[in-house]
């Protein structure tokens, strides 16, 4: 039976393997792979495994972990305060989807429960593949990205309701099996448990098992709270899921909940591909060849009733004609949650063999359509608008003032790695500067003493990709690494340059040794420690015996500029460093602030002569999240203008007082 299982399991992942790879290099969405690795291997493909019901067992592992995680995603501060706008454009589709969809299945004979069911299964869109590609399209921040997001972010959160709405749908008479008072002292309890563990007990226990810094340890705890919490609410008649789901939103506002996500994701994405496979493995490629003509009808008519709900919405949200057909395209299939209705449903009768067949069907043809329709959906709106389609409707029925953010994200923001001394100075520096940032730190006291202050600092090992991906790394410009771990600051290093290669990385290492190999892991500045020391010491001595400031600057400039390169391996550009060093010492780039009540201020650079009369060149002008290179004569220098010079180093300390 062991090896039997074990035989299953290379199999599937092989064949996944080989999959995914052919659907990564066609660009096509890993969960359709998934499906099809299922297809291949199960009784209607060439029957590879003989015992599926092994392959579910680990699904259900890869279900609880999904919704797991989604509780961590999703907090109980962002539940209780989303965005009226994901709550009236998530609402608007849901329920508006739900109830065409009743209406046609009633008219077809069934009853009130599978009508309420099948629409249950119909309104739910694939949050995985459609932010996957709007993330490619570099289109998640656009109108019909955001609004988009905001519907599939209600239609996440009310899967949880759905679950605990599927056994009042069993029955034809749709009588609830548990008695009423039974089923309140439960839900009671249940309620009651989670606010202890969500105040109390979770926090109090990951913050002493955070002390040890043990990751063994950690990843067990996330584990057993997990699975503990889903095993109470299956003992109280609930769905293991539900659990999950909770569980998630209890570690969600403590401030392990980024560690948690990052431990976590390995494992959930493993099982929940065990999970899709599953779900393959159940489709009948012979019953589409019975039905095509209907399954293909089917599927057109799910496809064009979400493209108009999903444009209702963003109508009634105030979106004009041409962001409502974007959004209504890129919400017009299947998802991934309502297979794990579907199984749920199943377990209570709501599905026969033959519906549950053509919603598999149906489901994998509408989420293959789904690049399709998003790279078609700009041609409608353009064929619409010269038609003068909807010219009512320029800008919506009406406009909300709130602007749809259901998540914070990030962009061009520095992120520190250790909080050390070297990481709070910088973060003070940051927050002085109004430079956004965020702190990843392993010390649990110390992340809990600065949430309390306000400082954006997460507990979180960044050598896991899952924590530096929660940061938003992929955006960001600047990382700090001050870890003072040697093993940990190159895996970091080495992470971090994967994930973003554009980012400027910027290393401290306590050793000299340590410089080359950081470099050769991708880091674009390295500072040892022990060359920092020596030149402070240096420029002590230098003090001690009267030298001037300037000539102790230029020294230590020259050393850091030289000195460095030849802690490096040598290279053609590093030369050309420190040779522009070594023969234009007097050469130097700076930059200063324009003040009001300079005599530059409100002039043009032709105005001013500053090369003719002051030999100094203004390279660039920043101003405000503005940065104009190479500025022409025509331009005007305003206040409070960052401008960056160049010229020799007597010339530009003649030049400041004008500027200040």
């Amino acid at each position: 039976m062991q090896g039997s299982l074990l035989t299953e399991i290379i199999i599937v992942l092989g064949l996944a393997v080989a999959v995914l790879f052919v659907f990564l290099r066609i660009r096509m969405p890993t969960i359709l792979g998934f499906l099809l690795t299922g297809i291949i291997a199960g009784p209607g493909g060439l029957g590879l495994i003989s015992a599926p019901q092994d392959v579910e067992m680990l699904a259900e592992f890869g279900v609880i972990l999904l919704l797991f995680t989604i509780g961590i995603e999703f907090s109980l501060k962002n539940l209780l305060q989303i965005k009226r706008s994901v709550l009236l454009g998530g609402a608007i589709q849901v329920f508006l989807t739900i109830g065409i969809v009743f209406g046609v299945c009633k008219s077809f004979g069934l009853s009130y429960g599978n009508s309420f069911f099948i629409g249950f299964l119909v309104t739910l869109s694939s949050t995985a593949i459609v932010l996957k590609l709007l993330q490619e399209r570099a289109e998640i921040d656009s109108a019909y990205g955001r609004i988009t997001l905001a519907v599939l972010i209600f239609q996440d959160i009310v899967v949880v309701p759905m679950m605990i709405c599927i056994p009042f749908l069993t029955g034809a008479s749709g009588v609830v099996q548990v008695p009423p008072h039974l089923l309140l002292i439960k839900g009671s309890a249940l309620i009651v448990f989670t606010f202890l563990c969500y105040k109390w007990l979770v926090p109090k226990l990951l913050y002493y098992v955070a002390k040890t810094r043990s990751r063994e340890l950690f990843l067990l705890s996330i584990v057993f709270i997990c699975f503990s919490i889903a095993g109470i609410t299956y003992f109280l008649g609930l769905s293991l899921a539900l659990g999950a789901f909770l569980a998630g939103l209890i570690i969600s506002e403590s401030e392990y909940s980024h560690e948690a996500l990052g431990r976590i994701l390995p494992f959930r994405d493993l099982f929940v591909s065990f999970f899709f496979i599953s779900i393959g493995m159940l489709l009948d490629i012979s019953f589409f060849l019975q039905y095509p003509g209907v399954i293909l009808l089917i599927a057109l008519g799910v496809i064009l009733l979400k493209i108009l709900t999903g444009s209702v919405a963003s109508m009634l949200l105030g979106y004009p004609p041409r962001i409502m057909i974007l959004a209504g395209f890129a919400l017009s299939q299947i998802g991934e949650f309502s297979f794990v209705l579907s199984k749920v449903g199943t377990e209570y009768g709501l599905l026969t063999s033959t519906t549950y067949q053509i919603f598999l069907e149906v489901t994998l043809i509408t989420m293959a359509m789904t690049p399709f329709m998003i790279t078609l959906a700009p041609k409608v709106a353009d064929i619409m608008a010269a038609h003068h389609v909807l010219p009512g409707l320029k800008r919506g029925l009406f406009r909300l003032q709130e602007e749809l953010s259901p998540k914070k994200h990030l962009k061009d923001h520095l992120i520190i790695i250790g909080f050390g001394v070297n990481g709070k100075n910088i973060a003070e520096a940051a927050k002085e500067s109004e430079i956004p940032n965020i702190i990843i730190e392993l010390n649990p006291d110390t992340v809990h003493k600065e949430q309390a202050m306000g400082r954006p600092i997460y507990y979180g090992d960044a050598t896991q990709e899952a924590i530096l991906e929660v940061c938003d790394i992929h955006d960001a410009r600047i990382v700090v690494i001050t870890v003072p771990d040697v093993s940990s600051v190159r895996k970091i290093t080495a992470l971090a340059r994967k994930l973003n290669p554009n980012v400027y990385l910027i290393v401290r290492t306590r050793y000299v040794q340590e410089v080359n190999p950081l470099y050769q892991l991708g880091a674009n500045e390295v500072v040892p420690e022990e060359f920092e020391t020596s030149i402070e010491i240096f420029s002590r001595v230098l003090t001690k015996y009267l030298k001037p400031s300037e000539d102790i600057q230029r020294l230590t400039s020259k050393l850091r500029s030289c000195g460095y390169q030849m802690l490096r391996s040598p290279s053609i550009e590093s030369a050309a460093v420190c040779d522009l060093a070594i023969n234009l010492p007097d050469f130097r780039i700076l930059t200063v602030r324009l003040y009001a009540h300079s005599p530059f201020a409100g002039k043009k650079i032709e105005d001013i002569q500053m090369r003719k009369k002051y030999h100094v060149s203004i390279m660039a002008i920043r101003r405000g999240t503005d940065l104009i290179l190479n500025p022409g004569a025509e331009d005007i220098l305003l206040n409070d203008d960052e401008l960056v010079l160049a010229g020799q180093t007597h010339f530009i300390d003649q030049l400041l007082p004008f500027l200040h």
